[in-house]
């Protein structure tokens, strides 16, 4: 398996300052590369898998990077904006400065301290100010850019374009995603199986955080059958 830390993540987020790009295709398609110049690499049964949001990030780069022979998603998730609360996305406007009046002004001074908390750690990998910020202890000011550079990872017109064969996996209780990997499943056109993980299995929430054995079971299984390893 080759892992990698991309935009957004890891080493480019945290020491090269690069954060979450909404063309993972750009991504993607050097790694493939890389791989089918190996001699131990099948270039015909290359997948790609992707979990948390990667479930949005990996069916992107999928639609445009055909060389991936099979695709899972796990959680699918085709809107990212609409894992945040109701509350949080109404705060962004088609305006920079009135969306940030609306954040610093009205929102930020009766903000909870472990709800800053959370919007320092889910806003800082959009957003280099807003990852500096938080490593002194402060809450970003600009939220209108990287709200709406989360609102550019939607997916909704992409989907459709895959024709790699897709495994959409959902869990009971999804807290972040709730409903969307349905609607990932029934936007392919290409081949495809949807797989509900349950609480009954312990397998439930986000990721499956409780049956990591399950969860790659079910996934290396697909895999399996899906390319004919």
């Amino acid at each position: 398996a080759l892992v990698y830390d991309g935009p957004g993540q890891g080493q480019l987020l945290f020491v090269d300052r690069v954060v979450f790009t909404p063309t993972w295709e750009r991504v993607v398609t050097p790694l493939v590369d890389w791989l089918t110049a190996r001699p131990d690499v099948d270039p015909d049964k290359i997948a790609l898998t992707g979990l948390s949001m990667a479930g949005d990030l990996a069916p992107r780069a999928a639609a445009f990077e055909t060389r991936i022979a099979a695709l899972v998603a796990m959680p699918g998730c085709v809107e990212p904006w609409l894992g945040f609360p109701p509350e949080i996305r109404k705060i962004l406007t088609p305006d920079k400065q009135q969306t940030n009046d609306i954040w610093n002004k009205e929102v930020v001074p009766q903000l909870p301290p472990e709800a800053a908390d959370v919007m320092k750690k889910r806003f800082e990998p959009f957003s280099v100010p807003a990852m500096l910020e938080a490593r002194q202890g402060k809450l970003f000011t600009d939220f209108y850019t990287p709200a709406t550079r989360i609102k550019a990872l939607s997916i909704t017109d992409v989907v459709p374009r895959i024709k790699t064969p897709t495994l959409v996996l959902d869990y009971e209780g999804e807290q972040f995603y709730p409903g969307q990997p349905r609607r990932m499943f029934d936007a392919l056109t290409s081949p495809k199986d949807y797989l509900k993980l349950t609480a009954a299995q312990g397998a439930q929430l986000h990721c499956s955080p409780m049956a990591p054995q399950l969860h790659c079971e079910v996934v290396f299984d697909w895999l399996g059958k899906t390319l004919g390893a």
